[in-house]
């Protein structure tokens, strides 16, 4: 009986004997490696290779991932090559954050299965005849060196035009054919053509060029990419997404190292595992990164005195500076919330899991100890890097109620040694803020409740709970903590400014209040206290809502910034974000300055790192404006969609704008803010007098300022844009219209009866 024949096998080269046997080989030595025996394709395969075994694998397959990380190697499940390498001549793409005195960029196109874009160092020089700067697309003539390592270097050619992202709007498909609505509430709705309509299908989000059609040079869209279905998926969220160009997908490497994440042992920790600290969040909060905790001070020293003690996520542990999760954190800068979704800065792997702080679970902080005394004033505190277990997840509702006297079965063993405690200390912290006077403009925030099908069910104010501030006060120490920690140590970081309201918005101010017979003070240096003075009378005269309003508009936008001028808001002269690294990197960046500044590991701040603090504020400043924007225009379509089927219908709603054009009224029930054209307005002549911030009609006096509480019908909703028009139902308040200041300023455009335009 003949044999079978041997089954063929991959034949595997012998090992290498170009180095010493139980040292690891050199980058160089892998490249070349793989670059001669090609059928070397996996982790086993190199270790065997290069003699690899026992104590030397870990920082074998250390060295593997770090030459993936930096673009050597690209990995496809198990199997590992080199990546691609770049033409002679390619398109790079300069970041807007760029060292403008050492530049660098990356390739303008790449498939992430070759692994990380690599990175080419940028060469100009003084006589170069092109000189691209942060934020460029360039034509570059490229040069990968001598060695089996590609080091790129680039030499300018060209600095080309980026091409312009394609309009976003929805396909509208009716009996006379297609046509785009705008996403812009300032652009027109244009005709798509039959053959350009692609895939595209009535109601989706859809990304089109423009082209020009006949010898009118008519407008006309054609789709060039389906981007989805809002309403099928659920997602108003995706128009302000791609409007606002929000990275919302994740790289396939960032994902890898989230999922290749261990935990964190309690080696160079402190184990705080025996205080029984607590997170209280929203009820639907689905990543915990606060945890607090108190306790009588025992010192006779401090009679009536307080521990208290904020545990922050240890994000820092897990997220490295030069790491791919460490680039799409600093690019990203923030989560963005929406009604719908959540675009979070971190993969759900570390924000929902590792650096979640589970009831029960062992996680790793950073945490600070402040020792408060009797009056609520912080006297000491320190830092620590720890271990600890949650003792409990809790609701505002669930600890508030407790409070309260209704405790559930969950938070009634835990009143007398966590929760009485806890609140012991914020109310001496509340007497510590009262006297320190920070702005109180306490403004409603109304919340969007969405069915199973992303439609909005319900609006409401949630209630402002104490326990909600009690977190907030206890954040905020926490967050001066960081600050002042930092500047006694002389480290660089990023701190969170808020400036003085300008000279041009307080004289606004002070002759809008004139105009309510309201005083506010000519000092050239104004202080909250001097704001929340003017609330306090405005709360009794019955005109808060005019004057919040108004003290809101008057204030700068908070922002980060390397360089401290204070918080004007909160009165604090150092603050710093230190208490969500979850959610946003400039906390991730304190947590690094703290972590070297202390020496409590070797994952602090770099040089590298602090060198770019300007550009990295300005980065994050700019992201967290973006979120801002995108969360208030999706909430803008949420509520245009949930109206758009009452038409006709007749609302309560408050001036909220007064403008030569008409005025912005938001309705009082759900928050929707919608706009009434001046020419609707009235019988008379209306103009646009700027210290009132009202129209207000020449012959009758009748007048419409920010704060009146008027009637509206609704006229038209359009959904896509976010926009409502409303007509007005109410008479105005009279003033005198001698009262009127004339002449100063050129008079808006006014209208004649029944709009009829002067």
């Amino acid at each position: 009986m003949a044999k079978a024949p041997k089954a063929r096998t991959k034949t595997k080269p012998k090992p290498s004997r170009a180095f010493q046997v139980g040292t690891l080989p050199s980058r160089e030595d892998i490249v070349a490696a793989m670059t001669e025996h090609p059928e070397l394709d996996g982790k086993r395969d190199l270790a065997k290779h290069f003699g690899i075994h026992g104590d030397m694998r870990t920082p074998f397959k250390v060295l593997l991932k770090e030459m993936e990380g930096e673009g050597f190697l690209a990995r496809s499940r198990k199997q590992i090559r080199r990546t691609a390498t770049l033409p002679q001549v390619t398109a790079l793409d300069i970041p807007g954050d760029a060292d403008p005195d050492n530049l660098h960029a990356y390739p303008s196109t790449w498939d992430e299965a070759e692994g990380e874009k690599p990175r080419v160092a940028v060469l100009v020089t003084r006589t170069a005849r092109v000189a691209p700067a942060p934020g460029d697309r360039i034509l570059a003539r490229i040069d990968a060196g001598d060695g089996p390592l590609p080091v790129y270097t680039a030499k300018p050619m060209k600095i080309l035009d980026k091409p312009r992202r394609g309009q976003i709007g929805i396909v509208r498909i009716d009996e006379d054919g297609a046509r785009l609505i705008p996403v812009d509430r300032k652009q027109k709705e244009m005709r798509i053509d039959g053959g350009d309509l692609g895939e595209a299908r009535d109601g989706d989000l859809v990304e089109v060029s423009v082209k020009f059609s006949g010898r009118l040079m008519i407008q006309k869209a054609k789709v060039v990419a389906v981007i989805g279905n809002p309403k099928s998926e659920g997602a108003i969220s995706m128009i302000a997404i791609h409007n606002l160009e929000i990275p919302y997908r994740f790289p396939a490497a960032v994902l890898r190292e989230a999922e290749d994440a261990g935990e964190v042992s309690l080696k160079g920790r402190e184990d705080w595992r025996h205080i029984p600290l607590i997170t209280i969040d929203p009820p639907d909060a689905k990543d915990h990164d606060d945890a607090v905790h108190a306790e009588p001070d025992t010192d006779p020293k401090n009679a009536g005195g307080h521990i208290v003690i904020v545990a922050i996520a240890d994000v820092a542990a897990y997220v490295r500076p030069g790491t791919a999760l460490d680039r799409e954190a600093y690019l990203r800068g923030n989560s963005v919330y929406f009604p719908d979704r959540v675009v979070p800065m971190l993969p759900e792997r570390i924000s929902n899991d590792l650096c979640s702080l589970k009831e029960g679970v062992n996680r790793p902080s950073i945490a600070v100890r402040m020792v408060i005394d009797a009056e609520g004033r912080k006297k000491s505190h320190s830092f620590h890097r720890i271990v600890f277990r949650s003792a409990a997840k809790l609701s505002y509702q669930q600890a508030q109620a407790a409070i309260d006297g209704r405790p559930d079965d969950k938070t009634a063993p835990l009143l007398g040694p966590i929760l009485n405690p806890l609140w012991a200390a914020y109310r001496t912290m509340a007497r510590a803020r009262d006297k320190r006077g920070p702005l109180d403009l306490d403004l409603p925030e109304r919340k969007i409740i969405l069915d199973k099908s992303g439609m909005v069910a319900d609006i409401h104010v949630p209630e402002r709970l104490e326990a909600m501030r009690l977190i907030e006060e206890m954040m905020i120490a926490a967050n001066v903590a960081a600050a002042e920690t930092l500047e006694k140590r002389k480290t660089a970081l990023l701190y969170r400014v808020h400036d003085t309201p300008s000279r041009e918005k307080l004289t606004a101010l002070r002759e809008f209040l004139t105009s309510l017979d309201l005083s506010f003070g000519k000092a050239e240096a104004v202080r909250p206290v001097d704001f929340n003075r003017i609330l306090a009378k405005a709360r009794q005269d019955n005109k808060i809502e005019q004057v919040s309003e108004m003290v809101l508009r008057s204030q700068a936008q908070a922002e980060y910034a390397h360089e401290n001028y204070g918080h004007f808001g909160l009165n604090l002269d150092r603050y710093a974000h230190f208490t969500s690294p979850i959610r946003r990197y400039a906390d991730l960046i304190v947590h690094r300055a703290l972590i070297a500044a202390l020496d409590l590991g070797k994952d602090g701040l770099t040089d590298g790192e602090i060198a770019k603090l300007p550009t990295i504020a300005q980065h994050i400043s700019q992201t967290e404006r973006r979120a801002m924007l995108a969360e208030r225009e999706t909430s803008d379509r949420l509520l245009a969609q949930f109206l758009a089927t009452k038409i006709g219908a007749e609302f309560m709603g408050r001036v909220s704008g007064a403008t030569r054009s008409g005025l912005f009224v938001r309705l009082l029930e759900t928050g929707a803010d919608g706009f009434i054209p001046a020419s609707t307005i009235g019988q008379d002549y209306y103009r646009h007098v700027e210290e009132m911030q009202a129209l207000v009609g020449d012959r009758t006096g009748e007048a419409f300022r920010i704060g009146d509480t008027v009637k509206v019908r609704l006229l038209e909703a359009a959904p896509v844009a976010g926009a409502l028009r409303f007509e007005l139902l109410s008479e105005g308040t009279r003033v005198k219209p001698s009262s009127v200041k004339r002449g100063s300023k050129r008079p808006s455009r006014s209208y004649g009866p029944k709009g009829r335009r002067r």
